[in-house]
């Protein structure tokens, strides 16, 4: 990886290790005890892991163009605005500001207090709020110590679960068969398979994180495609085999959810205490508490950027867009860690993963749609990264999210009217705050790359 550079904004391997932090953590750790509930077969599970990575990746391509063609920090909130209307910007941009990062960051935060308590016997509230507050303040002080600090973390987190994944290779139960059976195409047709796309959609969810902040990247033209494609096959990979071991360790009704009560179970805890004995276990829940403390920097870095943004184009708000000599957003961060420590309060861990993750689907797949008006309406706009694949993967991307979105309706209507009521007030609240005129797309470059 890169050292930072002299203008402190974020290297290539501070993007990257933001990519692969923002999405390895709560759901690697939870989504499997959720998919097990309504699928038992190996082969389904692992296949489910795998769409959902390619899913991704397809989004990743096309973001990557927008990212490359538009480094403006602020996400879907910057693209929507200059691509369809301000309107929709805005609506992807209070999402953000609200649940978008501040949901994911309370229930890592949940889930670290749940892992802490198995070493520590602590109040969990208390535990997780403490640490929304900690690792805000860390990620408040500056660029570079935000850096430094997230490069560290996220690397010790990928060397630990190499380490993981390769015990459980050797040690796992050798009898355990991902071969497709019968049951396997019926389940993958199922509504349960959609189901289980939720959990590993809100696991995969972050892979879009580098272009939240790619004004603060160096070379953004460069490093933010590279960031976002590099950071979703290393968390890909990881997944699908981190999957493999805990099914090949575990039995399933040691890692399945009680469906009566919908708790979380702490998979790592369970699976390194079969393979290495409770002390180690307990070792292994402090080791993924690292983890954790990983994932919640990269969002706390991510989501005031977004707020930032809105506050540029909203006078009324522009006192959250302020930023001091170190360019460090801290006031969105404290409205951030806020709404966080209030999820953290008041939310169920199933209910707020379903209404996130639907809602942060919508807004990702109106952006890759957006790749695709952006190439008609600019045709000259300069692009020094090309959509991989386009237009076949931006399609990919669009009709397996409203296949994802319809299902979970149909299945998860009361969460989803949550997250559609959250969107909604959002475009009430945009007819009534003053705006002041919006920029216009990036000067336009012609350009001699090809489709």
């Amino acid at each position: 990886m890169t050292s930072e550079v002299k203008d402190t904004k974020y290297s290539l391997g501070s993007a990257t290790s933001i990519v692969v932090a923002n999405m390895i953590g709560t759901g690697i750790f939870v989504s499997l005890g959720y998919q097990l509930i309504g699928i038992k077969d190996l082969a389904t599970i692992i296949i489910l892991w795998i769409v959902g990575g390619i899913i991704a990746l397809c989004g990743a391509f096309a973001y990557s163009e927008l990212g490359a063609s538009m480094p403006n920090s602020g996400g879907e909130y910057h693209f929507l605005s200059k691509i369809f209307h301000p309107s929709l910007g805005f609506m992807s941009g209070w999402l953000s500001s609200t649940i978008g990062f501040s949901a994911p960051i309370a229930l890592n935060a949940i889930l670290f207090a749940s892992y802490f308590s198995q070493v520590f016997p602590f109040n969990k509230t208390l535990v997780a709020i403490v640490l929304i507050i900690l690792i805000t303040f860390v990620n408040s002080i500056n660029r570079s110590a935000s850096g430094r600090f997230q490069k560290i973390f996220t690397l010790l987190k990928v060397v630990i679960i190499v380490a993981f994944i390769v015990a459980g290779m050797v040690l796992g139960n050798e009898q355990v068969s991902f071969i497709p059976v019968a049951d396997t195409l019926p389940n993958i047709l199922s509504s349960n398979f959609v189901i289980g796309l939720v959990y590993v959609s809100f696991a995969y969810s972050g892979w879009n994180a580098s272009a939240y902040i790619s004004s603060e990247i160096h070379k953004p033209h460069r490093n933010v495609p590279l960031s976002i494609i590099i950071g979703t096959l290393i968390v890909m990979l990881l997944y699908v085999l981190i999957n493999v071991v805990f099914l090949k360790i575990a039995p399933i009704e040691m890692l399945m959810v009680d469906p009566s009560k919908m708790e979380q179970k702490e998979l790592g805890f369970i699976t390194a205490s079969i393979l290495f004995g409770d002390r180690i276990g307990a070792l292994m829940s402090l080791v993924i508490c690292l983890f954790l403390v990983s994932s919640i920097s990269s969002m706390v870095i991510a989501g005031p950027r977004v707020i930032q943004s809105i506050a540029s184009d909203y006078p009324i708000i522009g006192i959250l867009g302020r930023r001091d000599n170190e360019k460090v957003p801290r006031l969105s961060m404290l409205i951030q860690a806020i709404i966080a420590i209030a999820i953290a309060l008041t939310g169920s861990f199933d209910t707020v993963i379903t209404y996130t993750t639907f809602t942060m689907t919508l807004f990702s797949t109106l952006t890759v749609m957006g790749t695709i008006v952006l190439r008609k309406t600019e045709p000259n706009l300069k692009r020094p990264y090309r959509t991989f694949g386009y237009p076949f993967t931006p399609i990919i991307f669009i009709l397996a999210n409203c296949w994802f979105m319809y299902y979970l309706f149909l299945n998860k209507m009361d969460e989803a009217l949550i997250g559609l009521i959250i969107v909604l007030s959002g475009l009430l609240l945009f007819y009534i705050v003053p705006k002041r005129k919006l920029n216009n797309l990036p000067q336009i470059e012609p350009t001699n790359n090809i489709n």
